[in-house]
């Protein structure tokens, strides 16, 4: 051990002394942070299940994995840094006594060979995330980079240390190859060998790269302990518990259903609710369950959630990731004043520090940070601004993508529920939908008894219940827009007179029906939705009395009810098995009930419903049922989980949107792109809102005037009852009715040959 070894040697362990006791404090002081959140007990079990998913998604990468182009390189950098660390601690052996090594398997190939395929699959995977960096630098215009907005000194300070510790862990293998230390065979040290030969024979160079490898890791170290919101390099210990913790212990995203309120780790009861004692929402940054805070210090600032969100990509202040890093910034400036036991009440007055000096010791950043309203502009202060807040759709494009299960949506919805309930700060036009559900019982205002309107120029009669389903198979629930609105009913009858042809025993409730409150509980009137909930619930039970879990079978037209129905109400003691129109149609076809005689021979474009599709994983039955009624289906760029939300999300249907592009019209155009003759989709929202997109691009003059929107069932129908023309069926194959073989104007042209619409990044960068 000569002196260079002993010099080396002594200043890492220094410094490493002085490294990991700031980095175990820190850590420390994460755990007394995240516990500033609300309690919440519904994370903690059960335990295999959420162990499994654990294993599942870091070890296979499958949330990473959606970004095809990204989840190799990372995989690479995560195992280096997990199996690598072992390396790491050798070094400290290495940097004293050179030809040290970890017993019994210094000496075995095999574990040779996996150190090798670390080193290079570290260096490697931290160049390749460097020139993904590069390649989507936020230096691209109109919001296509997805990492705009964030700290690049911070991911570009991790990649560098990534790099050196591969470039450390190769060159103390190389250095000791070079001296002959072990006779490791070349297919375990592909690298080092070779690389050897360029070597001197020298103990003190193998001391030198060890030191590399412990330099880079002390100051990764330091550092990281001293920036606590670093979530980019913190993620490598915070992500494996927010992904145990996720909400739904199956492994399933956190959509469908909204997270119920709660209030010191329990379901709101709203009829016994304090609000002098419990929260309605959230308010404060405290407010957020201590899973809100680990979602805020596990954010990897990555941008997937940004890229996909339809609201960052038509021009509002909307951005997931920013919200979060705000959020997440707010909170580790405000915890030194919460953790001294600051509280304030909802006049903003101090009551939680007490004494003649209640704010000694505490920094006066703390202090001004916990003066700032959460929900706020920028005259304010505000953390966050309410346009961002409010532009949210509630599509769950960025909890889909994001690769550490941040809960994007249920945060969005908690501050809302504050402001509604609490604030009675919320856009204009809510003022409108929020009292018609109220006195009418659905967001249009009509009245009950015109529920049954859709039915008057069908030639059958439809069933209505009145009090014996008798032997109806189904409750056909029709939906608010689709008794009312005027595009939605044609979805209705559709529907209706398809179940008649097959033979399908189904009722509707008529004006017992009311709302399910999707937009009110999207909206954060919980008040609302609740009494709406209830009261339906009431209506369901008694109307399916007797019948058995299994029988008690309801279908549905509407994304957003078929959601409620299926995923909310169980809370309220609504039990029932929920189908969606498409889902229904497409076994009635398989099972040959309803047969397509006469193929709709045009192109069309299906739009998937985030409600149907995201929340719920609905993809294939729509699809199933173009191909079905003979329609050539062209995809649309973003489709399935990364399909664009039409904008009619979040109660956003019924808010005038006043900043950037409309979303709508931004759908519309990716559609328009497909150069189809029909878009297709299977929620009423969405039709209403494709439906405007399109008139508004036909006035513009940029789409065909024989472009009409449908839904699928529309689409079946016409496949049914449409009948060929006697010269044809003779001839063995069937024929168009002029209407709809007559499309008028020049034919239109797939994308792949000449491309139109909206210009769109590469879905994988």
């Amino acid at each position: 051990m000569g002196a260079v070894e002993l010099t080396l040697g002594g200043i890492s362990v220094l410094l490493g002394i002085v490294a990991w006791g700031m980095f175990i404090a820190t850590i420390a002081r994460f755990v007394r942070v995240i516990r500033l959140g609300q309690p919440d007990s519904t994370r903690n079990g059960p335990f295999l299940p959420r162990l499994g998913t654990l294993i599942k998604e870091f070890a296979a990468h499958t949330r990473m994995a959606k970004f095809r182009q990204v989840a190799p390189w990372h995989w690479m950098v995560m195992w280096g840094f997990l199996i690598g660390s072992l390396a790491l601690f050798e070094a400290y052996g290495e940097v004293f006594v050179p030809t040290w090594g970890w017993p019994f398997l210094e000496d075995w190939a095999p574990w040779s060979l996996l150190m090798e395929l670390l080193g290079v699959a570290t260096i490697v995977g931290g160049v390749g995330l460097v020139l993904i960096r590069q390649a989507n630098h936020p230096r691209r215009a109109d919001r296509q980079s997805r990492f705009a907005g964030s700290n690049f000194k911070w991911a570009y300070f991790v990649e560098a240390v990534v790099i050196i510790e591969g470039i450390g862990i190769i060159g103390v293998r190389a250095a000791k190859a070079a001296m002959g230390v072990h006779e490791t065979p070349t297919w375990a040290a592909f690298v080092s060998n070779p690389l050897a030969h360029a070597l001197p024979s020298s103990a003190a160079l193998v001391s030198v790269f060890a030191f590399i490898k412990l330099m880079s890791a002390t100051v990764w170290l330091i550092v990281v302990a001293r920036t606590m919101t670093m979530g980019i390099a913190w993620h490598r210990f915070s992500a494996f518990f927010n992904i145990y913790f996720k909400r739904e212990a199956d492994g399933g995203v956190a959509l469908g259903p909204v997270k119920p309120m709660m209030s010191k780790g329990k379901v709101l009861d709203l009829e016994e609710a304090d609000p002098d004692e419990d929260t309605f929402g959230v308010g404060r940054v405290e407010d957020f369950s201590w899973k809100g805070w680990l979602d805020f210090s596990t954010c990897t600032e990555c941008g997937r959630c940004q890229s996909q969100c339809p609201a960052w990509n038509t021009g509002k202040p909307l951005s997931p990731k920013l919200l979060i890093t705000q959020l997440r910034d707010h909170a580790y400036a405000k915890a030194p004043y919460l953790l001294a036991g600051g509280k304030r009440d909802m006049a903003g007055d101090e009551i939680g520090l007490t004494g003649d000096n209640p704010h000694a010791g505490i920094d006066v950043l703390a202090l001004a940070e916990s003066e700032r309203p959460l929900i706020g502009g920028a005259e304010d202060g505000g953390v966050i601004d309410p346009d961002m807040l409010w532009s949210c759709t509630s599509c769950g494009a960025c909890v889909e993508q994001c690769p550490v299960d941040i809960e994007h949506v249920d945060h969005i919805v908690d501050m809302r529920r504050y402001q509604v309930m609490i604030e009675s700060s919320f856009p204009t036009e809510l003022n409108g939908m929020f009292k018609n559900l109220e006195n009418k019982g659905n967001p249009w205002g009509q009245n009950a008894k015109d529920r049954l309107q859709w039915t008057d120029d069908l030639d059958f009669e439809v069933p209505v219940f009145e009090g014996d389903l008798g032997d109806a198979e189904y409750l056909f629930w029709v939906g608010c827009a689709g008794a009312f609105e005027d595009r939605a009913k044609k979805t209705t009858r559709a529907v209706a007179e398809l179940l008649h042809i097959a033979g399908v025993k189904y009722t509707v409730l008529g004006s017992e029906e009311s709302c399910t409150g999707d937009p009110a509980r999207r909206a954060g009137n919980e008040f609302l939705f609740q009494m709406l909930a209830q009261q339906n619930v009431e209506v369901l039970n008694s109307v399916f009395e007797g019948r058995e879990r299994k029988a008690r079978k309801v279908v549905v037209t509407c994304a957003h009810c078929f959601n409620t129905l299926a995923n909310e109400y169980p809370e309220l003691g609504g039990q029932f098995d929920v189908v969606h129109h498409t889902q229904l149609l497409n076994r009635l076809v398989r099972e040959k009930y309803l047969t397509p005689v006469a193929p709709v021979a045009e192109d069309v474009t299906y739009h998937d419903p985030c409600y149907l599709g995201r929340h719920n994983k609905v993809y294939d039955a729509p699809r199933e049922l173009v191909g079905a009624s003979g329609a050539k289906l062209r995809e649309m760029p973003r489709h399935g989980d990364r399909s664009m939300c039409c904008g009619a999300g979040g109660a956003r249907m019924w808010m005038e949107e006043k900043i950037g592009k409309r979303i709508n019209v931004e759908r519309v155009d990716e559609a328009l792109g497909t150069a189809p003759s029909k878009i297709a989709t299977g929620c009423p929202f969405c039709r209403v809102m494709l439906t405007d997109g399109v008139t508004a691009r036909q006035s513009d003059g940029l789409a065909s005037e024989r472009v009409e929107v449908v839904d699928v069932a529309q689409l079946l129908l016409t496949a049914v009852k449409r009948k060929p023309e006697p010269a044809l069926v003779a001839a063995g194959a069937p024929a168009l009715e002029s209407s709809d073989a007559d499309l008028g104007g020049e034919p239109d042209v797939p994308t792949d040959e000449k491309p139109t619409g909206t210009p769109l990044p590469d879905e994988d960068k």
